[in-house]
């Protein structure tokens, strides 16, 4: 049988012709949707180099070199200039991302069909063969999902950036574009996390490992478990750079030698002094808003002394450790420049990062009760109106009247115990309490509140019913705002405002901004001279708290006040010099109190002690300017007393107080009979508790001892400056006492 193949022919080659038809309207339809797409792209490229990229704020230390802190949102990024990224980062990029990048028009046709025929094989799309000017343009304007339709967009639109931009362009935009991971984006970003360098200073071997990560930035974090991962595509894109030309072998082999992974930073703590930068932060974002600092790359240069600041975080540590027996677990300390304000040192709490003890809570910028460190405002106050260091006040059993509550006033000291007559130079130092309350019964609490705000206290308003106790600490201050104040006794009555920025500036330069010294003339100089030279004589003090207190330096250098709050749920020690203030509280977050005997001289005063110690060796020695002496009636205050004050008159013969008599004779014979019993008094309840102590207490215990004498002795130089003197001896034996006294 024969068979014929002449009408098959006709059939083959029909199906031939119907192919090569229909196949080239599906490419010209293609090219012609291809080339639609095109034109109907909206996308503007040319925003690429006017959109405004998120950039990276950054606080400094007060010289501007130290990071404290980088504040942004998602994207951690800083712009440089074309002439800031090294040849070696271009070649490394290129080695890595796209070899081809200077000779394709933005898309890559042989790249595409290679990743084509793999994603087939695969069954699933793995490889997108994007030329560096494609990624831009995906980072640009694109999301990250893997679709054909984004494919075909990012094709487009990398043909549209390269003919409106040049190569160098196009490659400096995507290095300051592209993710380097650890919220690094862009390439200065990436370099200075990762090598703690700027761009320009990258070599070889770096510039391969960081054109390493943005393929895969987790997987090949320098700081995760692939390290042996990353070491190989840093080798493979060195080769690549040696195979391209880029690099001479040379360069490639010297670079492949060296431990890249050695020089690569320590990964650090995100903050430096945390209390203190967000304390910034609060007062930038009530002037520009948080999305402002997040992207506006924002230059920041603080007022924080990185030395100090170092020194005080050690010293609130320490103290905190020491005070642990006394059931104190917090403390904070603020220092500030008394010739600018400048906040030089500042910790909130001792960790922030102690949830436990609400470490995060910045105890400087919290109110807390003062205690007997807010004296000095009434005494100030006092001063003002004419009083003097010499006036006498009388610390003796005193009943003020009611307080507002019902009951009389009855202050007692703190060891409840009474001094008689003595001056104001004297009751301050000593922080005895009825003399303080007499003090401010006279000046009143309004004109001392008022006083108290002028210097820096922010937390007190006129109307509220604090009564006399306010002079004892029973309103909250800021530990910030008493800095602040005792700083301007320091500069003798200049307040100068507290000041945390120095500058701040945009990389673009559209913002710049400094700061000025906001100062005022708050106190006149001589009141000021007169609480200097007070709070800075040790020896006015010793009588209380030893010669050889915490608060003890060479006189005149350093002024300090102690405070400790009812049931020692605060203690205090506020101090300065020509130079700097400190505040320091010490207690607990949630103010439970304190162990008995937590007083402001033994928890806060050695932590302020081993601050200042560190902090003067930054100084020039200096001293206080003494004040001018002025003779006045050493009674003119005592006789101010308000109708509802009495006092216990069994120390005198007629029930009279010395200021009570009308003519000068009666008031001496009286004064000098109610200063008589006084020191009888005195020394009866000393000897009585010396003959209760043992041997080993007592040797314990001599310092107070120590102090009879010099008690004595205040009280005839007291007496004999009004013509008294007194003969009747009230113990065994004799004391030495000069010019002939004797008691």
């Amino acid at each position: 049988m024969r068979i014929s193949f002449r009408g098959y022919f006709p059939t083959f080659f029909w199906y031939i012709r119907e192919g090569l038809y229909w196949g080239f309207l599906v490419f010209l339809g293609s090219v012609l949707g291809l080339v639609g797409i095109y034109f109907a792209e909206s996308t503007d490229v040319t925003e690429l180099l006017n959109r405004k990229l998120s950039e990276t704020s950054v606080l400094y230390d007060r010289t501007g070199t130290v990071v404290l802190y980088e504040l942004h949102g998602e994207e951690n990024r800083t712009i440089v200039r074309h002439e800031d990224i090294p040849d070696v980062m271009r070649h490394a990029i290129i080695a890595a991302e796209d070899k081809s990048f200077y000779d394709h028009m933005g898309i890559d046709p042989p790249s595409i069909l290679r990743a084509a025929w793999k994603n087939f094989q695969s069954d699933r799309i793995e490889q997108g063969a994007s030329t560096i000017t494609q990624q831009l343009a995906r980072i640009a304007f694109l999301s990250r999902e893997k679709t054909f339709i984004r494919k075909i967009r990012e094709g487009i639109l990398a043909l549209k950036i390269e003919r409106t931009f040049s190569k160098d362009e196009i490659l400096d935009l995507y290095l300051n574009t592209v993710p380097f991971g650890s919220n690094a984006y862009g390439i200065e970003r990436a370099s200075r996390s990762f090598f703690g360098k700027s761009a320009q200073e990258l070599t070889l071997d770096e510039a391969a490992l960081l054109a390493a990560l943005p393929r895969a930035t987790a997987h090949y974090s320098p700081y995760g478990n692939n390290r042996s991962a990353l070491r190989a595509r840093q080798r493979a894109i060195l080769i690549h750079v040696e195979e391209y030309g880029l690099a001479t072998p040379f360069e490639v082999r010297r670079a492949l030698n060296v431990n890249t992974f050695a020089k690569l930073r320590e990964p650090e703590s995100p903050i430096r002094a945390p209390h203190f930068v967000f304390a910034v932060i609060d007062e930038l974002e009530k002037q520009y808003g948080r999305a402002f600092l997040e992207t506006r790359g924002l230059s920041i240069r603080t007022t924080l002394d990185l030395d100090l600041q170092k020194d005080a975080e050690e010293a609130v540590r320490a103290g905190v450790a020491r005070n642990a027996a006394f059931n104190a677990e917090n403390a904070a300390l603020i220092a500030t420049d008394v010739h600018t304000g400048d906040v030089l040192a500042l910790v909130g709490s001792r960790d922030y990062f102690d949830t436990r003890i609400d470490g995060q809570v910045n105890v400087t910028l919290r109110p807390r009760q003062p205690g007997s460190s807010f004296k000095p405002f009434a005494y100030a106050r006092a001063f003002e109106e004419g009083y003097e260091p010499e006036t006498m006040l009388f610390d003796v059993p005193t009943n003020f009247g009611p307080d507002g509550s019902g009951k009389d006033y009855i202050p007692k000291n703190y060891d409840g115990r009474y001094r008689g007559m003595l001056p104001m130079k004297e009751a301050l130092p000593q922080s005895l309490n009825i003399p303080a309350v007499q003090t401010l019964s006279v000046v009143g609490v309004p004109d001392v509140i008022e006083l108290a705000s002028r210097l820096g206290i922010s937390t007190l308003r006129d109307g509220r019913p604090y009564g006399l106790a306010l002079v004892l600490g029973g309103a909250e201050v800021l530990p910030a705002d008493m800095a602040e104040a005792f700083g301007s006794f320091a500069s003798e009555g200049i307040r100068r405002e507290r000041r945390m920025i120095l500058s701040i500036h945009s990389l673009d330069g559209t913002i710049r901004e400094d700061s000025p010294v906001r100062e005022y003339r708050v106190l006149n100089s001589e009141v000021a001279r007169k609480i200097n030279t007070i709070l800075s004589d040790n020896a006015l003090r010793a009588r209380i708290f030893g010669y050889n207190s915490p608060l003890n330096f060479p006189k005149g250098t350093v002024a300090a006040k102690t405070g400790t709050t009812q049931n020692f749920h605060d203690a205090w020690t506020v101090g300065y010099t020509k130079d700097i203030a400190v505040a320091v509280w010490t207690g607990n977050n949630d103010n439970r109190p304190m162990k008995a005997g937590a007083d402001g001289v033994f928890v806060a005063a050695p932590l302020w002690r081993d601050f200042m110690n560190r902090a003067l060796l930054h100084f020039p020695p200096s001293s206080f300017a003494p004040y001018t002496v002025v003779k006045t009636d050493p009674f003119s205050l005592a006789s101010r007393f308000g109708r509802g004050t009495s006092f216990d008159t069994s120390f005198s013969d007629d029930g009279l107080m010395p200021w009570e008599y009308p003519e000068k004779d009666q008031r001496k014979r009286n004064a000098e009979t109610c200063a008589k019993k006084l020191i009888r008094k005195e020394f009866e309840t000393m000897e009585e508790t010396r003959k209760t102590l043992s041997k080993k207490t007592r040797r314990r215990k001599d310092i107070a001892f120590d102090h009879i004498p010099y008690f004595l002795f205040l009280h005839r130089l007291l007496l004999s400056s009004y013509g008294f003197s007194l003969s009747r001896t009230h113990h065994t034996g004799t004391f030495p006492i000069r010019n002939g006294f004797e008691y």
